[in-house]
């Protein structure tokens, strides 16, 4: 590892200064990392009460650290030459200056990064970020709409094995300082005036629009979700034939496509009430958001992953509910996949142009894709929506989880027959598989793979 610098922090162990260091953070424009089970000099040495430890941090963070910063940080475990330390991703908040609760806005409660160390913010400095405070943003907006439910929220969180309880509006920050709704909770509210617009056109321009669709007036969650199920049925398997092989593959990169339609909900700027807008072309997906780069934010620190929340409330939602990984890792993960000239920034928009996949003509006779195995076909016959593999044990009349990996999912995978419904994480506890369109189309004539 390297050694400690402006964004790098290491500590032995959890000590008193975790506020310190997390103030120093969230008050620079890049944020940072702080390692919990490190020596100064970078070598891991462990945690003894990892777990613990991590809750303490949240905690901690939670409760000790003003404004509020949740949303602004990730707490996760990471694994350095055998042992277990904890990695606490910080962005930098908007909400500048952030201070220790109990020593308030002042010289002994702030602090900014410098060098390597966290230093007492200077009284001139705290007051001119006081004075640029963002105050537009939608936590602090009132809902149009005061007579709020969150019935779609519950069941989303439930699915991910969380509980909302009656605190819920408090501890997602859903409520303005005077305890009214406001705008997060308004667009995370079962009914409301917010729609996602979809449109597909026929060609390479907006000339002949093929269909016009709306996902939203309802919980901004569920519209995120719908529009993600659209784009996946659009994102059909295409055959690349080359002189050797013949590589199925799809349209768009299912992992990037996925980060770059989150990373515009939840990153939209809402407080012009401009939703999000998607477009499919024949070549191609456009994904428009609302309000360029966050304030503050250049070019190469957005390519850098540098990460800078414009609704941390929603950002904290999603995480919740496993629609967003790591903070700052959206953009590294759309980069692996397609250039930086995919992104076009404007004074009030950014837009991002996914390309569809290149396909290459048939040079030479394809190779025979193989055979389907009796497992195969059998996984096929009973997969009538999506299951999880505790389901499709039960259905196999199987107990062996490994064969079912070897025998029966993976071939099932490679054939492009199923699909994970979480791609990005093979080993979520909430991974489910179903079946393509083209394990659609196999179970439906009844006839071998061989020769189609």
């Amino acid at each position: 590892m390297p050694s400690e610098t402006n964004r790098i922090e290491y500590k032995q162990c959890l000590t008193d200064d975790l506020e310190k260091e997390a103030v120093a953070f969230l008050n620079c424009p890049e944020g940072g990392v702080l390692y919990v089970g490190m020596y100064k000099t970078g070598e891991p040495i462990g945690v003894k009460d990892i777990d613990g430890d991590m809750l303490r941090i949240k905690d901690r963070l939670k409760n000790n650290v003003m404004p509020s910063c949740m949303g602004l940080f990730d707490v996760a475990v990471e694994v350095m030459d055998g042992v277990e330390v904890i990695k606490v991703t910080f962005a930098s908040g908007t909400e500048k200056p952030y201070y220790i609760k109990k020593l308030g806005m002042s010289e002994r409660g702030t602090f900014i990064r410098v060098g390597s160390a966290a230093e007492p913010m200077p009284v001139r400095m705290i007051e001119t970020l006081f004075a640029k405070r963002t105050r537009n943003s939608i936590g602090k907006i009132k809902s149009p709409n005061q007579q709020l439910t969150f019935e779609q929220l519950k069941i989303y969180y439930e699915s991910a094995h969380k509980t909302l309880n009656q605190q819920f509006a408090v501890n997602l920050e859903l409520l303005t300082d005077d305890g009214r709704y406001n705008y997060v909770a308004y667009l995370l509210a079962d009914v409301n005036g917010m729609s996602v617009k979809l449109a597909k056109y026929d060609g390479t321009d907006r000339v002949d629009l093929k269909e016009n669709n709306e996902y939203g007036y309802c919980s901004l969650v569920k519209a995120t979700k719908q529009v993600l199920d659209r784009l996946e049925v659009e994102n059909k398997t295409v055959a690349k034939i080359t002189s050797r092989e013949r590589i199925e593959t799809r349209l768009w990169n299912p992992i990037a496509l996925r980060e770059a339609v989150i990373n515009a909900i939840v990153h939209n700027d809402y407080t012009q009430e401009v939703p999000p807008k998607f477009e499919i072309f024949d070549d191609r997906i456009e994904i428009t958001s609302f309000g360029g780069l966050p304030q503050g934010m250049a070019e190469k620190e957005f390519f850098e992953g540098y990460s800078v929340p414009r609704n941390k409330e929603l950002m904290r939602v999603f995480r919740d509910l496993d629609l967003v990984e790591h903070l700052g890792s959206g953009v590294p993960r759309i980069l692996r996949s397609y250039g930086r000239e995919c992104f076009r920034f404007t004074e009030n928009f950014l837009r991002m142009t996914i390309p569809v996949t290149p396909q290459v003509t048939p040079q030479v006779t394809p190779q025979v894709t193989p055979q389907v195995t009796p497992q195969v076909q059998e996984l096929v016959r009973v997969m009538d929506r999506e299951l999880n593999r505790q389901e499709i044990l039960e259905r196999l009349n199987l107990a062996d989880r490994k064969y079912l990996r070897l025998k029966y999912l993976r071939p099932a995978l490679n054939l492009g027959f199923i699909e994970m419904t979480i791609p990005e994480k093979p080993n979520s506890g909430l991974q489910k598989y179903r079946l393509t369109e083209q394990g659609k189309e196999y179970k439906e004539a009844g006839e071998s793979f061989s020769g189609r």
